[in-house]
C-alpha cells in the first residue's frame, strides 16, 4: 500500500531542527500554533488537515521539561482527536530519561511515569535518541527507536584527522557505548573511575583506566548538564600525560556554568548534536554542533515507508 506524503509537526522547542528533518524529507513543516499564556497554561492548534494521516510531531523536552513535555502531550492528543491514523512522537532528548529506576527509598520513577503519559496521550510510536538507559524502551508498550548520535560525531571527529587517539567513557557505566564509538573509529577505549555522592551533579574522578600517556583522549557520553563530568575527567587525563582532550556527547543541555567551566579547562573542543535547541546559555568557541537532522529524516521515512530501521542500527 502506497502511503501518503508523510506530514511532519514542530513542537517549540525543536522548530530548527524540525526544518532540517523536513529539507532532507524534501516536505514543507505541517503548519501549526502554540501559545503559552501568563499564568503558565499552553495551547496548541493544528493548522493541517491530518484527518487519515500518519503524521510525525517533533518536540524534545527540555529548557524547561515540564513545560516542553506537557506541549508534547497536547501536541499527540490534538492530532490524534483531529482524525490522524498514527501519530510519532520524535523526540530527540528525552529528559526524563534520567529517571530510570527506583535508586532510592520513595521516589519516582519518572521515566516511566512520562512513557504512561505518552501513551495515554493517544501516541502510536516514539522516536528517540541516545536514551540514557535503553531499557527504557521497555517502559513502553508501544514501538520505540532509540537511535545514536554515534554516526554523525564519529563522521564530524573524522574530520579533524586527529593522530594517536584514544576514546575515553567517563564512567563504568557508558563503557559499553564507548567501545562503539572505538570500534567506528578503530581505536581503543580507557574508561574513567568516577564517583557521584549527591544529586549536586558533581562527580569525583578516583582513576583513569587504561594508557592515555602521549595521546589524544576523545571523552564521549550521552549528555553533559554542568560540565563537570567532562572536566573532571579532562584533568585527570592531562594529568596522566594526554597530549589534547576532546569531546563528544549527544546532548548538549547546558546550566548557567557550564560554558565558564568548559572553557577553563583542558577541552579544545566539545562537539554537541542540534538535539536541543533552546538553550538559555550563549556557547562558547568550543562548542560545535553537529546536525543530525538526516538520522531522524531517515528514521522517519523508514517508518512511513515501512521499510526496515535497523540498518541504521548497525555498528
Amino acid at each position: 500500500m502506497k502511503a501518503d506524503k508523510m506530514i511532519v509537526f514542530a513542537g517549540s522547542a525543536s522548530k530548527k531542527l524540525t526544518a532540517g528533518i523536513c529539507e532532507h524529507l524534501d516536505v514543507s513543516p505541517g503548519r501549526n500554533e502554540s501559545f503559552h499564556f501568563s499564568e503558565g497554561n499552553t495551547f496548541v492548534r493544528v493548522l493541517e488537515n491530518v484527518r487519515g494521516r500518519r503524521v510525525y510531531i517533533v518536540q524534545s523536552t527540555v529548557f524547561s521539561a515540564n513545560d516542553t513535555f506537557m506541549e508534547l502531550l497536547f501536541w499527540i492528543d490534538a492530532l490524534k482527536r483531529a482524525s490522524a491514523e498514527s501519530v510519532t512522537a520524535v523526540i530527540p532528548y528525552f529528559s526524563y530519561g534520567k529517571g530510570d529506576k527506583k535508586d532510592e527509598p520513595r521516589v519516582s520513577i519518572r521515566a516511566r511515569v512520562c512513557a504512561d503519559a505518552i501513551e495515554a496521550a493517544g501516541a502510536d510510536r516514539v522516536v528517540t535518541m541516545d536514551l540514557h538507559a535503553p531499557q527504557i524502551q521497555g517502559f513502553f508498550r508501544i514501538p520505540v527507536d532509540n537511535l545514536y548520535a554515534l554516526p554523525a560525531l564519529c563522521d564530524r571527529i573524522l574530520e579533524e584527522h586527529l593522530n594517536n587517539l584514544i576514546v575515553v567513557s567517563p564512567d563504568t557505566g557508558f563503557a559499553k557505548q564507548a567501545r562503539k564509538y572505538a570500534s567506528r573509529l578503530k581505536t581503543s577505549v580507557a574508561i574513567a573511575d568516577k564517583e557521584r555522592i549527591a544529586h549536586d551533579e558533581k562527580a569525583v574522578v578516583l582513576e583513569i583506566i587504561g594508557n592515555v600517556e602521549n595521546k589524544t583522549a576523545l571523552i564521549v557520553d550521552d549528555f553533559t548538564i554542568s560540565g563537570n563530568t567532562l572536566v573532571e575527567v579532562a584533568n585527570g587525563l592531562m594529568n596522566r600525560g594526554a597530549k589534547d582532550v576532546y569531546a563528544m556527547v549527544a546532548h548538549g543541555v547546558f546550566n548557567n556554568s557550564a560554558m565558564e567551566k568548559i572553557d577553563g579547562s583542558p577541552i579544545k573542543r566539545l562537539f554537541i548534536t542540534d538535539s536541543v535547541e533552546n538553550q538559555p546559555v550563549e556557547f562558547s568557541d568550543k562548542i560545535e554542533i553537529v546536525t543530525v537532522s538526516h538520522l531522524f529524516a531517515q528514521a522517519i521515512k523508514s517508518i512511513h515507508y515501512r521499510e526496515s530501521i535497523s540498518a541504521m542500527f548497525e555498528e
